[in-house]
């Protein structure tokens, strides 16, 4: 979906999602104090429009902080452009009788209560001011909404073969792999360990069988093997060992805030350009998502340039964007 224009936050994400309570028709030639916006007819209440602002200007700002009229402004007017495209496309959706199931809205729930900790996710919701019903509620629209771009819009992206391969041309420097090694580590606490262990290793005994009886880190089961990585994945001072030894080569004792440690040079594998077949996917994933965003603001321009949008100045100049929940503790 299109970046909205107002900072996303986990709550504002979440807030935003849904298709506002309330609605009704508002005749925008007689302005009430109550409306801040209307859509098509239909009504943006200052009510929903005020706590939406709230949650956003609280998750900016510590609990005590006020925010001056001139720090407001930009907030208001990117929350009024953010809504009213929310609103435009849960009409446009109503048109093409497109709905969700509850239990689309209750797996789409659990994926979001996933990524916090057990029992967090409560938490969450209670300092967002959101109940589960209201929940429920903004996921049934941000689904729908999503359904909406993808029989409305996606359907009609595609791109050719012809494509694939001018875009991989024309970025091959992002289609390569780096050089990377393979190597394997024995690592133990003190330096006078380190030299019996290296001992035995210049007495004939095998690195793997070393590791695995004496190695602290938890790759010692599989002989201290540390696997393919290029460089910059591991701490600086593995890779300025490792990559300038040769294939077989066993390290002298090398000092880290981990410990003390042996490192042998499994394998080695220079960097390369992928070839096309390779990233073929990657490509099409990467030109895909790009044509998506570009035809989904292509479709929501359209939907906002045929609609009847009228926003109330006066009201939305009067609002002064208290967080919600001094809001709701001076009320």
């Amino acid at each position: 979906m299109r970046q909205a224009f107002v900072r996303a936050t986990p709550l504002l994400a979440l807030a935003l999602a849904v298709g506002l309570a309330g609605c009704n028709k508002k005749d925008k030639e007689d302005p009430d104090a109550n409306v801040v916006a209307t859509v098509n007819g239909e009504v943006l209440s200052r009510a929903d429009f005020e706590h939406e602002l709230g949650r956003e200007l609280a998750s900016s700002a510590t609990e005590s902080a006020q925010h001056t009229p001139e720090e407001v402004e930009p907030y208001k007017r990117a929350l009024v452009d953010t809504l009213v495209s929310r609103m435009l496309l849960l009409q446009e959706a109503r048109t093409h009788n497109i709905i969700v199931s509850p239990e689309e809205v209750d797996r789409g729930v659990l994926r979001l209560s996933s990524d916090y900790p057990a029992g967090n996710f409560n938490d969450v919701l209670t300092q967002g001011q959101l109940s589960m019903a209201e929940l429920k509620a903004r996921e049934a629209a941000r689904l729908t909404i999503e359904k909406l771009f993808a029989h409305q819009v996606y359907t009609r992206v595609a791109v050719t073969e012809e494509e694939l391969r001018g875009y991989y041309a024309a970025h091959e420097a992002d289609f390569s792999e780096p050089e990377r090694v393979r190597a394997a580590q024995i690592v133990v606490k003190g330096m006078d360990e380190a030299r019996r262990v290296q001992a035995q290793l210049k007495s004939g005994k095998k690195f793997a069988d070393l590791a695995r009886k004496y190695s602290l880190s938890a790759d010692a089961k599989v002989g201290g093997d540390l696997g393919f990585f290029p460089r910059g994945q591991m701490p600086p001072a593995f890779d300025q060992v490792v990559f300038s030894m040769s294939v077989g080569q066993v390290s002298d004792v090398v000092e880290t805030e981990y410990g003390y440690h042996l490192f042998r040079v499994l394998e080695k594998k220079p960097g390369r350009k992928l070839e096309f077949s390779e990233v073929r996917d990657q490509v099409e994933a990467k030109l895909l998502e790009q044509r998506r965003a570009e035809a989904q603001e292509k479709y929501e321009q359209e939907l906002r340039a045929k609609a009847q949008v009228w926003v109330n100045e006066a009201t939305l100049q009067a609002i002064r964007g208290r967080p919600a929940t001094q809001a709701a503790k001076k009320e």
